[in-house]
């Protein structure tokens, strides 16, 4: 019998709400409170974050040009670069305990990568890896972002898939430190293919991918979204 995956479907939430929310069931999953992973799966407002490998050269947007076009700006503990979350974009976090997987970080990212091409095929989009680099690309264009923090062997932070994102605030940074990177969407790689109904599929799908990959039920899952950061 497979183990259960907890499914949270937030919404649109303000990034600052949903951080504060993974490190509340990340130390809840650490002493026990909570017995299962999770996978919480939300939309945020315009905001760029800052990983632990954060350059500054990688952000050479004024902050002031930033909150001006209502952009937030976060630094934060998962590894990575610079990145961008807005709407369009489906957002990921699994809040996981790698001690009741395999305690290998790579294995998961690797895992990850997995679940989000299983969806982009489903969606008719040929996902791939690169060689070196962290996340998901088809045709060499990155359709999704990934990076993570693990305390204890479980995780939080997770992956960022453009699903019909406004690309242009990419042009903001250098995504994810990588100079000559062309970000995409499953919208721009499905054109006139993509269906109306693409956000919820691609939420169906990234579910589907998750379960799979990691041999879990998926379950939907009631969370209160806290206020404030932690």
């Amino acid at each position: 019998m497979s183990a259960a995956l907890g499914i949270a479907a937030l919404g649109r939430l303000p990034y600052g709400e949903a951080l504060a929310l993974q490190r509340d069931l990340a130390r809840r999953r650490i002493t026990g409170e909570i017995s299962h992973d999770l996978l919480l799966l939300v939309e945020h407002p315009p905001v760029i974050t800052l990983g632990r490998g954060f350059r500054p050269e990688h952000l050479p947007t004024p902050r002031e040009f930033l909150a001006a076009r209502g952009v937030e700006l976060f630094e934060v503990e998962r590894g990575g670069d610079v990145t961008f979350h807005g709407p369009g974009q489906l957002v990921g976090y699994p809040i996981y305990r790698l001690d009741e997987h395999r305690q290998d970080l790579h294995w998961f990212l690797r895992r990850i990568e997995g679940a989000v091409i299983a969806a982009l095929a489903a969606l008719g989009v040929p996902g791939e890896r690169r060689a070196g680099a962290t996340g998901v690309w088809t045709a060499g264009r990155k359709i999704a972002s990934i990076g993570i923090h693990v305390r204890q062997w479980v995780t939080w932070h997770g992956f960022a898939l453009n699903v019909t994102t406004d690309l242009s605030y990419f042009d903001l940074m250098v995504p994810c430190g990588i100079s000559d990177v062309v970000m995409t969407s499953v919208a721009r790689e499905l054109a006139e293919r993509a269906p109306r109904d693409l956000w919820s599929r691609t939420v169906e799908q990234v579910i589907v991918g998750f379960a799979e990959v990691f041999g879990q039920t998926p379950q939907l899952e009631e969370l209160t979204p806290l206020t404030g950061s932690a």
